[in-house]
């Protein structure tokens, strides 16, 4: 499930620059997230859209509409006003919470194969077969940079992490225990143990400014140039 906080940065952003309020509640008529004032009767409204067979709908000054994730229903969008100018709105914010939500499911199904990778769980036909499905390059230069908290993995450090390597769609971050989080990178023909060094000395030294941890630790392993060979290099950092 996509995070709340993202979900209100969308429709805070939205309202910023189109001035309508939004509101998305879950299918019992709960609200998710709001840049507006929500009565029961709106809430009891969204729940009886839900049940509803129209996609979207008017309903007392506020528009109805759909978000759906692969064809299920997942959320009920308020927008409030009757003009053709909300309405617009409304589609273009399912629209976008849609793809969101398109993303993050396949975020969470590169990070679970990775994962898998990483820990040996699968087979050479399931790697191949997977990494096609999920448009992952098979051939290509890649190390694991394996980051190691002196204490229990800290949320923040994981977070802090994402943020730092986020520039990369290529390159893979995920913790498979308590203080190890392993960061994935693909490299160009030309990166040698001089590169490695250079990437390893910036992450740490941003890791340990973003998280105010200075009890950080980092290491690399092989440069390995097939999609299964990514857990030697793991094994080895």
């Amino acid at each position: 499930m996509i995070s709340n906080q993202i979900l209100q940065e969308t429709i805070n952003g939205m309202k910023e620059v189109t001035g309508i309020d939004l509101c998305i509640l879950d299918l019992s008529g709960r609200i998710v997230v709001t840049t507006m004032e929500i009565t029961d009767a709106l809430a009891q409204h969204a729940e009886e859209f839900a049940d509803s067979m129209a996609e979207s709908q008017v309903i007392d000054g506020f528009q109805y509409f759909k978000i759906f994730d692969d064809q299920r229903l997942e959320y009920i969008l308020l927008t409030a006003g009757m003009s053709e100018n909300a309405y617009t709105i409304g589609k273009l914010a399912v629209m976008q919470i849609q793809n969101l939500l398109t993303a993050y499911k396949e975020r969470l199904d590169k990070e679970n194969f990775v994962k898998n990778l990483l820990r040996d769980n699968l087979l050479l036909v399931d790697i191949y077969n997977r990494s096609k499905k999920l448009h992952i390059e098979v051939e290509q230069r890649r190390v694991a940079f394996l980051i190691q908290a002196e204490y229990e993995k800290d949320q923040n450090l994981l977070e802090a992490t994402k943020e730092v390597e986020s520039g990369a769609d290529s390159d893979f971050i995920t913790a498979v225990d308590e203080r190890n989080i392993i960061v994935v990178k693909e490299l160009s023909p030309k990166d040698g143990s001089r590169e490695l060094d250079r990437m390893a000395k910036e992450m740490l030294a941003t890791l340990k400014e973003e998280s105010g941890d200075e009890h950080i630790h980092i290491a690399y392993g092989t440069v390995v140039n097939d999609i299964k060979e990514v857990s030697k290099s793991y094994k080895e950092a």
